[in-house]
């Protein structure tokens, strides 16, 4: 009897041990199935249902830093320049004190006026004349015209490619940057505290408040470089709210920037003229007239399109093309 039992508390014994170890494997296939799986290709964070690469978050990183670093450069360079404004009052307050001081204790004075060297500014003034920013020049054939270059906040778009290949230099290089945020910053100067002689008026805000502008209103500038007098910059700044752009002409001589020109261009009634030079390409002129018509016609209404056609072979279908986008 005693051995039948033992027998039966044996068996007992690994059946309880059998459901255990079914139990934890039946736990163990359970965890497998609700863990959540990884994938090697799973999308990066960003737009749902778009797969982001490396190279797009390196590139949108390279980005940031650079417009994060024109703006160090920029505030550091304004901080400077306050600094040499304060030095400057501090003189000048010194210098009335001293004034003051003097004509206090009955001594007569004479100030004499802060003389800058005349023959340096003369120097200056004649380089500003003899550039072609203030006349034109005969030359002898196109050859000899200097071309302009385009740049914007964050890019240059140069006519020499160099060893870039490529027309756009992006990042812009560290002395060509420093040397487009000086003059930016040089424009925005002469437009919020302009002078007597510019052909512009103090504007005011919707609140009343002196309108000012920023380098987010910089909308895109040209620059040439004369080799033996200096190089010309022309900026174009724009508000939103605002029908017109701010037109700044500046001039750096091989010296300090001079301001040449500040006026406001009113574009309400301009109209921009287009003239396309065509060859045969039927189709891509087809494209191009569908993007024309959506981009200029419906949003603008204030383009003239001239078509420039060269031979005979598929007139008839860029005149039918042109006359189906004005029905």
């Amino acid at each position: 009897m005693s051995r039948r039992g033992s027998v039966l508390h044996i068996r007992t014994h690994w059946l309880l041990l059998g459901l255990a170890l079914l139990c934890s494997l039946v736990l163990f296939i359970y965890l497998l199935e609700c863990a959540p799986q990884t994938d090697g290709n799973a999308s990066l964070p960003g737009f749902v249902g778009e797969n982001y690469g490396k190279e797009y978050y390196q590139a949108l990183l390279q980005e940031q830093e650079e417009h994060y670093q024109t703006r160090a450069t920029s505030l550091k360079r304004q901080i400077a320049q306050l600094k040499q404004e304060l030095q400057e009052m501090s003189e000048k307050m010194r210098s009335l004190q001293e004034k003051k001081n003097i004509g206090a204790n009955g001594i007569g004075y004479q100030g004499n006026k802060e003389q800058a060297p005349s023959d340096l500014l003369e120097f200056l003034h004649s380089q500003i004349d003899k550039a072609e920013v203030s006349i034109g020049a005969k030359l002898p054939s196109e050859y000899g015209v200097i071309p302009f270059e385009s740049f914007t906040l964050m890019k240059v778009f140069q006519l020499e490619m160099g060893l870039t290949r490529h027309p756009e230099e992006k990042p812009v290089r560290k002395d060509k940057r420093d040397e487009l945020v000086e003059v930016i910053e040089a424009g925005l100067e002469v437009i919020n505290n302009p002078d007597e002689d510019d052909e512009q008026e103090d504007e005011e805000g919707p609140l009343g408040e002196k309108l000012i502008f920023n380098e987010n209103d910089f909308i895109e500038g040209y620059y040439r470089t004369e080799k033996d007098k200096g190089t010309q910059y022309e900026l174009f700044f724009k508000k939103e709210d605002l029908m017109e752009y701010r037109h700044v002409t500046l001039f750096r001589p091989f010296g300090p920037l001079m301001k040449v020109k500040s006026e406001a261009i009113d574009i309400t009634r301009s109209v921009i003229n287009i003239i396309v030079p065509l060859a045969e390409r039927t189709e891509a002129f087809a494209q191009f007239m569908q993007n024309f018509r959506d981009v200029c016609i419906h949003q603008d209404k204030r383009i003239h399109l001239t078509v420039v056609y060269f031979g005979k072979e598929g007139l008839s279908k860029v005149k039918s093309i042109l006359e189906s986008v004005t029905r």
